[in-house]
């Protein structure tokens, strides 16, 4: 399925281009494909350029978007607002089931890093795109450096957690954002001097734009919202929205707290077609729904809540960023830390005890200190990978393998 996003690339850039990888130091394909992802690359791609220029070594990015989120509220805002320059490849792959989307970015990736040759693939998180860009390189011998590598709900039924396992195991840099992803890592065995903590990219990214955030303060009053008096919900998961009954039990828990304060919900695309497709949207009472906003938006409305509902791990950490605390509807996360210093809560889908965690999380006060490092996770990130032999012996090497293994591929099963 070929998506109508107005970033849909089918050729390469022309060879003069300045974002061209050959004949460069170091050459880096970044994959991305999902909100998440190009608010992550976004500061990992400026630290790239700017370590570049400093450091007087040519260092190439190649910026492959794979097209899971196309429109333009979930991909094209976040290009503008935060600088991410356009992609040099969109594959324009969305839609359909996980095995098909995930095989037909697999495809696409391979004849991507065969022509490009890069010294790495980097990749962003648990989705897809992330699996078949692992997987892409991996298969092709080309290293892997995953960045929010070793989270763990330890739920396999989550598709996310399949992804960023067979992502880490694949991977030859892991780049963990806190000592429990650490330890996660080094259980399954996978040797400690594969593994930096770097901190959390996210952190450098609210660091770097809160101000832009607070620019967009017009979203409150166009939403009618008073700081501190709305809660803010988000809903998105695909183990909430493939179920009936516990998409039901979130939006009857918010349609209850909606009865004594506002509650606004950004709905995600896969949400509403859940909502209509299941005859659900006369369980949302007075629940306000509107259409995803963009970054700064979004940074706006979190800072402002007075409590956040979501089932997005992105979205607990930047509650606890903002200070503002946070319930999660689903049975487990990742983010345990946030669960043990008491900024999150942990209620599942039941709506009474959604309401519950709302009460007490609404009567709570966040006084932690920072988990995620200190806002400059990408630069260390970046380091790692320029510190990492590199070289025109190393990549005529790899060519020959890449080549090889083309070869042998074709006929393996």
């Amino acid at each position: 399925m070929k998506c109508a996003c107005r970033r849909h690339r089918d050729i390469m850039p022309a060879p003069d281009s300045q974002h061209c990888l050959r004949g460069t130091d170091l050459k880096i394909a970044t994959v991305v494909g999902a909100r998440p992802q190009f608010i992550k690359a976004c500061v990992v791609s400026r630290a790239i350029d700017r370590l570049g220029r400093q450091d007087g070594r040519s260092i190439t990015e190649l910026l492959i978007h794979t097209g899971q989120h196309f429109d333009v509220n979930m991909s094209d805002v976040f290009f503008e607002q935060l600088g991410l320059r356009e992609p040099d490849r969109h594959l324009g792959i969305c839609g359909g089931g996980h095995g098909a989307m995930t095989g037909r970015m697999l495809g696409a990736l391979e004849e991507v890093l065969l022509e490009a040759q890069p010294d790495w693939v980097v990749v962003f998180g648990d989705t897809n795109s992330t699996l078949a860009g692992a997987l892409a390189a991996a298969k092709l011998q080309i290293p892997v450096a995953h960045i929010e590598a070793g989270l763990r709900s330890h739920n396999r039924s989550m598709p996310e957690e399949i992804n960023r396992v067979v992502t880490d195991h694949v991977s030859d840099l892991l780049f963990a954002p806190t000592a429990t992803a650490v330890a996660n890592l080094v259980k399954e065995g996978i040797p400690s001097d594969r593994i930096s903590q770097p901190g959390d990219v996210m952190y450098d990214v609210v660091l770097r734009f809160r101000d832009n955030a607070g620019a967009a303060g017009d979203v409150l009053r166009r939403f009618e919202l008073d700081e501190r008096g709305y809660v803010l919900a988000t809903v998105h998961r695909a183990q909430n929205t493939d179920d009936p009954a516990r998409l039901r039990g979130i939006f009857e828990g918010l349609a209850a707290i909606s009865r004594s304060q506002p509650v606004l919900c950004p709905l995600h695309p896969r949400t509403r077609q859940a909502l209509a497709r299941n005859g659900l949207l006369d369980a949302i009472g007075q629940v306000r729904l509107i259409e995803p906003v963009g970054y700064f938006e979004m940074m706006e409305l979190e800072r402002n809540a007075a409590v956040i509902i979501t089932d997005s791990g992105g979205v607990q950490k930047e509650a606890f960023f903002h200070r503002v605390p946070c319930v999660t509807v689903r049975d487990e996360t990742e983010w345990v830390e946030l669960v043990e210093v008491g900024a999150n809560r942990l209620v599942g889908t039941d709506p009474q005890a959604i309401v519950r965690g709302f009460e007490q999380a609404a009567a709570s006060r966040i006084d932690a200190p920072d988990l995620y490092g200190t806002g400059n996770a990408a630069e260390a990130i970046v380091r790692t990978l320029m510190s990492w032999p590199t070289g025109s012996a190393t990549r005529q090497s790899r060519s020959e393998g890449l080549q090889s293994a083309c070869t042998v591929g074709r006929g393996a099963s």
